[in-house]
């Protein structure tokens, strides 16, 4: 699991309530009839606008995305080289033997076809193939998360144009005006809460790991066929950190 998802949502929240508890009190900011015009209506509309096989794939990639942890790249590379080391010791056929060590299944799809002999190509155009259509299915979230972003403070702003227009409706009670007023911006503050504490900062975290998803299954991509070639595993591990910042690839190196 991301920890950082966590710790930035109940840190986000814990910002809100200090500001809000330091200001007045929480009742002042809580209004039943404002959350089911902001939450309700941009759920509905979001809803609207995508079919509904897509907003199922959506739960699965946020669930994949945010509470999967994606390994670390120095991690993969130490598997390709070993993979590298093992096949030119054994072989490539004996890999065969190693798969039930691989977890991830794009990779172990990868050695698979290397160990069938499958040419190079096709099998660079397969693997290229699924990484793009995993880039969609990535896509999809984070443009379901930014038509969240874009409707919640659309309907906070609904919620208030109606307290105005009921407010309005009453202004022949000038100590009603004060109140209705509160209430009538409640619908803003919540759209403004919902989209830039919670939506868009769960967009950039779905586009950020499905960037470091890509690069490591592009790695994989580059290592298999490396290995496949039979190249040396010192000349797969220099193709590998290729992909790396020269940081990391300092800290493979000292190990």
């Amino acid at each position: 699991m991301d920890i950082t998802t966590i710790i930035g949502l109940i840190a986000t929240t814990a910002v809100m309530l200090l500001t809000v508890l330091s200001s007045g009190s929480l009742a002042s900011f809580i209004d039943i009839p404002s959350i089911y015009c902001t939450v309700g209506g941009t759920i509905a509309v979001t809803v609207t606008s995508y079919p509904l096989n897509e907003l199922m794939l959506f739960v699965g990639v946020m669930r994949k995305s945010i509470f999967t942890k994606t390994p670390p790249v120095t991690e993969t590379i130490a598997t390709l080289v070993s993979f590298a080391e093992r096949a030119r010791r054994e072989g490539i056929l004996a890999l065969e033997r190693h798969m039930e060590e691989i977890e991830d299944e794009f990779l172990a799809k990868g050695i698979q076809l290397a160990v069938d002999g499958t040419e190079p190509e096709l099998m660079r155009s397969i693997l290229t193939t699924e990484l793009d259509y995993m880039a969609k299915r990535h896509s999809l979230g984070q443009a379901i998360c930014g038509t969240l972003a874009t409707y919640a403070p659309a309907f906070g702003m609904i919620g208030t144009l109606i307290g105005l227009v009921l407010m309005l409706q009453t202004m022949s009670d000038p100590a009603t005006i004060g109140p209705s007023m509160a209430v009538a911006l409640i619908t803003t503050f919540y759209g403004a809460i919902m989209s830039n504490c919670m939506f868009l900062p769960i967009k950039d975290k779905l586009k950020r790991r499905s960037e470091e998803e890509t690069l490591i299954k592009e790695m994989m991509i580059e290592g298999i066929l490396s290995i496949q070639s039979g190249d040396n595993p010192r000349i797969v591990e220099q193709k590998l950190t290729s992909f790396i910042s020269p940081k990391m690839r300092r800290a493979i190196v000292e190990k």
